[in-house]
């Protein structure tokens, strides 16, 4: 199966990857354990819900190449997650921030790439929606890691967890939200702002000061689909 290839295929280059940086980068064994672990959890998952009837269904035959370039995003997101406890010198901050940024910019990617080959669909939609997400809680990780900000920064990772778990409480917010531009827009916002506040030369109370204020915008967004999804909540009898 395509999936299957492409998630396999997936996973070596990760350990490859993770062995290059464990060795070559000094960051040891260990840390090519940890990337290996959390992508092969990542990617079991991934695989599990594209057969799971509870997810948004994948009705091609082929994984296709956007999700694919989602896989690869879900891969740097794993190496960047297995960086939390590891000691950085400068110098590899730096290529932290170019890495992020540099998968950043590839979530630009997958959704035209979907329409363009014909294969785009709800699963598609929600993997690159759970990768964002994923990477963003890492970036925030990483942030206070570094010192930039304090824990409360973590909140900014977590929201979409703390909403999808709140749903479980009250069913009417895994209602389908419409599409929003103002959704996307914050979402860029607040990685941009989470990889500019890893910058080793951006000061720690200007990183807190950013983070606060992507933070404060991404509660005023999470706010706005509440009251919507309140108010379209069906009536109780």
């Amino acid at each position: 199966m395509d999936a299957a290839r492409s998630l396999g295929a997936a996973t070596a280059l990760l350990a490859l990857a993770a062995g290059a940086l464990g060795v070559g980068g000094g960051l040891g064994a260990d840390f090519s354990v940890k990337a290996v672990l959390l992508f092969g959890l990542l990617a079991g998952l991934v695989w599990w819900c594209l057969f799971a009837p509870e997810v948004p269904p994948h009705p091609h035959a082929r994984f296709g190449s956007a999700n694919r370039v989602t896989l690869l995003r879900l891969g740097v997101a794993a190496l960047l997650a297995a960086l939390f406890g590891e000691a950085l010198p400068p110098l590899a901050v730096w290529a932290v921030v170019v890495l992020a940024t540099a998968t950043a910019l590839l979530d630009a990617v997958d959704g035209p790439l979907a329409r363009r080959s014909g294969l785009a669909s709800a699963f598609g939609a929600r993997f690159d929606m759970e990768t964002d997400a994923l990477f963003t809680l890492v970036l925030c990780a990483l942030v206070w890691q570094a010192g930039q900000a304090g824990p409360w920064v973590l909140a900014s990772g977590l929201m979409r967890y703390a909403f999808v778990a709140a749903a479980l409480a009250w069913p009417w917010l895994a209602s389908t939200l419409p599409g929003s531009r103002r959704r996307q827009t914050v979402c860029v916002v607040q990685i941009t702002t989470l990889i500019v506040c890893l910058g080793p030369i951006v000061p720690p109370a200007m990183a807190a000061a950013l983070a606060a204020a992507s933070l404060v915008l991404l509660t005023l967004s999470f706010a706005i689909d509440i009251r919507f999804l309140h108010r379209a909540k069906p009536m109780e009898t």
